[in-house]
């Protein structure tokens, strides 16, 4: 099933401000809100899509991949998260608690709404762990038919003693004595309007509602350590130079058993011996002789899927374009592919012998080697419009 629009999910167009955006993602989560909605599966869906959409048009960085890119720009395929199939409701309480309450906030929805068994739910698990970048080199042809690379990367994991806790053993974790473990502290200020309740992250613990009174001896409390890791990373085919993918919870190990970062993949280019891209098209330069340009011939080309005999007509000119169909480039999700152009360049040879001479000299003036004086053959501008038109 194909995924929805952002813009649509949440009722904005694309030049709506972040105000707008946090207006209209606000909206639809009271409305699906788990709380509001026990036990409906669709409810929560409708509730991970509007978090999913939110998530990317309100980070300036992943809403222009996505305009330029569609979902794969942010989403990529196969093992990439994101969107109501990837993200769980514990990453969304994490990275927007403080709109819903119970992590610094709860107040946003009105009087703390969503409380009770829902906020214990909710409660933080540490802090989230930072995204990792890297840069993927891909030839053509990787990009023309999707790959999946094995990367190594050395990122920070969660802690195999304590399994991410922080802690020495299970006795050495007791509950949070400023909180009692909820993880938020409330605190009431008097104002002009009359009393004001705000919800924030306990200062103490961190939201996690936990002390550690004796720290793991392996990641010192940290719950993670650096280690070397190799992660399969899927590329789907059609990608390009500057686009950037992301797979969810590859990142570095949150801390303390906080959620993971994402890992964001750099989509990087290497050149071809032969191929040069343009969009979803691929163009070679093929350089022929005059006998075989005036004569016409047979040769072999290269192309993405391997060689390819083309036929040169008779009289071929310098400048023409020769186009194989579907041997090009598809577009990221998209369906079918470019084209290949065959770009002719007739070669003049720079020295030339004797006999080479007195052959061309003869040449020269025959009646029909003179190039016409007026406009005849289309000019090579032309020939491009046409092509690039169709």
């Amino acid at each position: 099933m194909a995924k929805r629009d952002f813009y649509e999910i949440l009722g904005v167009d694309k030049n709506a401000d972040d105000n707008t955006l946090k207006k209209a993602y606000r909206k639809l989560a009271m409305k699906y809100h788990p709380d509001r909605n026990p036990d409906d599966k669709v409810a929560e869906e409708k509730f991970k899509e509007a978090a999913e959409a939110y998530e990317v048009l309100s980070d300036a960085d992943k809403k222009a991949r996505y305009d330029r890119f569609g979902h794969a720009g942010v989403n990529g395929q196969g093992g990439f998260g994101g969107g109501a199939g990837g993200m769980t409701m514990e990453d969304i309480f994490s990275q927007f608690g403080d709109m819903f309450g119970g992590g610094g906030g709860g107040d946003a929805f009105g009087g703390g709404f969503f409380g009770g068994s829902g906020g214990a739910r909710r409660q933080a698990r540490g802090e989230r762990g930072s995204n990792l970048r890297i840069k993927v080199p891909l030839t053509l042809e990787e990009i023309a038919k999707g790959v999946t690379k094995k990367i190594k990367v050395k990122r920070q994991v969660s802690c195999d003693v304590c399994d991410g806790s922080g802690a020495k053993d299970k006795s050495s974790v007791e509950t949070c004595r400023t909180c009692s473990g909820s993880g938020v502290v409330r605190q009431v200020r008097s104002t002009f309007l009359g009393q004001m309740a705000t919800t924030t992250t306990c200062p103490t613990c961190s939201g996690t509602g936990k002390q550690i009174k004796a720290n793991c001896t392996k990641c010192r409390g940290e719950g993670r350590n650096y280690e070397a890791d190799t992660i399969e990373v899927p590329i789907p085919a059609g990608v390009e130079e500057g686009i950037q993918l992301s797979m969810r919870g590859k990142g570095n190990a949150g801390r303390r058993g906080g959620p993971a970062g994402d890992l964001l993949i750099n989509i990087e280019e290497k050149p071809h011996e032969f191929l040069q891209r343009d969009g979803q098209k691929v163009v070679y330069d093929l350089f022929l002789n005059f006998a075989d340009a005036a004569l016409g011939t047979s040769v072999e080309v290269p192309t993405i899927d391997g060689q390819v005999r083309i036929k040169v007509p008779a009289g071929t000119q310098s400048g023409k374009i020769f186009r194989l169909r579907d041997k090009g480039l598809p577009m990221v999700q998209g369906r079918g592919r470019g084209d290949q152009l065959i770009h002719v360049n007739v070669w003049t040879p720079k020295k030339v012998n004797k006999e080479e001479t007195a052959l061309l000299e003869q040449l020269r003036e025959m009646e029909n080697f003179k190039p016409p004086t007026k406009k005849g053959e289309k000019g090579f501008f032309e020939r491009m419009k046409e092509y690039f038109n169709e």
